[in-house]
């Protein structure tokens, strides 16, 4: 297993949230204090980056329920309630139930993470999540010893969900983790960002942070959690699985069959920034890379 995490850093590190709330202040003065936030080690390899403006994580993301434009989720989650929420938790589990989110994140620390986020279509964000390890959650309800994969799936509400009416996928969303994927402690669920509430286009009240794989792994509002001990089926792997494994490690070595992967266009560098090389798993190899130890990553995608 693998160490435990551990965050001692606060705001106060790094600059202030007032200025992290302006993209201009940022690309002025933020770029060194910013990018040693950064969750793990310093990732001095990635270059200066920092983390992305709270406009430009909430007005460019991928949700499909809500459209497949990068700006229909903002234009259209407003409609979605996320109070009150409930979540299934079943399976090989000891504490089975529907459990409201208040209750099942009850005692629950919540720290404050900074992760790089990279999505399949080759951009990546710097994000600063608020959240709390999902292996903390699955011990609260207590996993028993035939669990092999933890499974989640994303709220279904065709009235507010202008994707799910037009069939876009075959919803429910569902994803899923390896137990030790889903143990280990860079696993987070969150449920906020910059200290704020999560924002619904972003997947409130509760999402997956899996920050060593592809974003779509990164399952937004989240209404079950299975424990089992077979594969569970996730839904891009099934809508496609020549292109979307069921591991989706951010691997430069693996191209997708449309695109390369070996580079990616960082968000908030305007349409002049230059591409990066993309790094073994995100720039955590140092953490994760022992987790798939033997396997043919170029197979087991």
């Amino acid at each position: 297993m693998a160490k435990r995490w551990q965050n001692n850093l606060t705001w106060d590190d790094v600059t202030p949230k007032s200025a992290f709330m302006s993209r201009r202040q940022i690309m002025a003065g933020g770029a060194g204090a910013a990018a040693m936030l950064l969750a793990g080690r310093g990732r001095a390899e990635t270059g200066d980056l920092v983390p992305n403006s709270y406009e430009e994580i909430t007005a460019y993301n991928n949700f499909y329920e809500f459209g497949t434009g990068k700006e229909d989720p903002t234009a259209n989650a407003g409609a979605m309630s996320t109070e009150p929420w409930s979540i299934k938790v079943d399976g090989i589990v000891d504490k089975p139930g529907d459990y409201a989110f208040g209750e099942l994140i009850e005692g629950l620390t919540i720290e404050e993470r900074i992760y790089r986020f990279r999505c399949v279509e080759a951009w990546s964000m710097v994000v600063p999540w608020n959240g709390f390890e999902l292996a903390d959650l699955l011990a609260k309800v207590g996993v028993q010893s035939g669990a092999k994969y933890v499974a989640f799936e994303t709220a279904v509400l065709p009235d507010v969900m202008p994707g799910v009416r037009r069939g876009v996928l075959d919803f429910p969303y569902v994803e899923g983790l390896r137990l030790d994927e889903a143990m280990h402690p860079l696993t987070l669920m969150a449920t906020g960002i910059y200290g704020k509430p999560m924002p619904n286009q972003n997947g409130a009240p509760i999402r997956l942070v899996v920050p060593w794989k592809y974003g779509f792994k990164s399952i937004k509002s989240i209404v079950r959690i299975t424990l089992t001990d077979k594969e569970p089926p996730t839904s891009w792997n099934k809508a496609n699985a020549r292109e979307y494994g069921f591991y989706s490690n951010v691997n430069p070595e693996v191209n997708h069959p449309r695109w390369s992967q070996a580079s990616e266009r960082p968000i908030g560098g305007g349409i002049f920034a230059k591409r990066i090389p993309t790094l073994m798993f995100n720039g955590y190899e140092e953490e994760v890379a022992s987790l798939y130890e033997g396997m043919d990553l170029s197979k087991s995608f």
